[in-house]
């Protein structure tokens, strides 16, 4: 199963909740079931899909999607999707491929009632993040509007089949590097704004892919409880403070994080884990906490744990 992973952002209370989806019944009268036909069958008599359709067929996701007794949920580009995403599908391989298509598939069936106001992560079918890790998705909703990783947006939702939901998408999801789910949600502006103020091109390294990183990231009202000590800092000091937040070279998870365990980051000073019931903190230089609030936003090379504080590093 597939988990979403959801912060009550409006509220900001601190402490991420982690639960599953229940699967839709075939008699919600907010959806339209198509009770004896599953997702590829569905699709396949879609004229807006056929695209879609070839290139599952081409991976071989088609016999996945065709199973009776498994639940999905797929976000379905249409073919003007696929046109205006500008990429020759057939000079992708079949791994490329099969990458992305899964980027739009979880293992578990939900309608968008089930998609809560606010923002949400959530975990895809596709494990090609660090060590094989389950790439996450972005959800917002706001009112009826749900957006997914920033760009694409719901344009028909619960089309329901005999093994799961499809909500019909206007762009194709390309999985997210760590530097993309930052900019994608604008809980993050001050940390965009930040790094682009920043000596040594920052964003541009954070997107690289030749190295791995864990970022630990403060939301927009961290940076603006020390507004006035960020505006005094120099370029290359900057660059201090947002390297204190990453370290390089691992994919750290939540599951590697132990009591009292160390971080090395980039910027060369530790970072320290503390661990208290299921509230973990992190203590900077200068002894000041910052609480995860929510973990494991896993992009395509790293994995991002969003925190309320700006650690600072001891030379500041």
């Amino acid at each position: 199963m597939l988990s979403k992973l959801r912060l009550p952002w409006v509220y900001l209370m601190g402490l991420a909740l982690l639960f599953s989806f229940t699967a839709c019944n075939n008699d919600d009268d907010d959806i339209t079931v198509n009770e004896d036909k599953t997702i590829v069958e569905v699709a396949s008599e879609d004229a807006r899909f056929t695209t879609l359709v070839s290139a599952l067929q081409r991976t071989g996701l088609d016999a996945v999607l065709s199973d009776e007794n498994a639940s999905f949920t797929v976000f379905a580009p249409t073919n003007d999707a696929f046109d205006a995403l500008g990429v020759d599908l057939s000079i992708l391989t079949d791994d490329e491929l099969k990458t992305i298509l899964l980027y739009h598939v979880f293992g578990e069936s939900f309608i968008s009632a089930q998609i809560l106001e606010g923002k949400t992560y959530l975990n895809s079918a596709s494990t090609n993040g660090p060590d094989g890790t389950p790439l996450t998705v972005f959800i917002e909703r706001t009112g009826s509007t749900v957006m997914i990783n920033g760009t694409a947006t719901v344009t028909q939702a619960d089309i329901g089949t005999e093994n799961g939901v499809i909500h019909v998408i206007n762009q194709v999801l390309l999985p997210l590097d760590v530097v993309g789910h930052i900019t994608a949600n604008d809980d993050f502006n001050e940390l965009v704004a930040a790094l682009g103020s920043a000596s040594g091109d920052l964003t541009t390294t954070l997107g690289s892919t030749s190295t791995v990183y864990t970022i630990f990231a403060p939301i927009n009202s961290a940076f603006t409880e020390i507004s006035t000590t960020l505006s005094g800092l120099t370029p290359d000091q900057v660059a201090d403070v947002l390297t204190y937040h990453v370290a390089a070279g691992a994919n750290v998870r939540s599951t590697d994080l132990s009591n009292g365990q160390t971080v090395g980051t980039v910027q060369g000073e530790n970072i320290t884990v503390n661990i208290t019931d299921n509230t973990v903190t992190l203590t900077d230089a200068n002894g000041n906490s910052a609480t995860v609030l929510l973990a494991d936003v896993q992009g395509t090379n790293g994995v991002i744990h969003i925190i309320d504080k700006v650690l600072i590093p001891s030379n500041l």
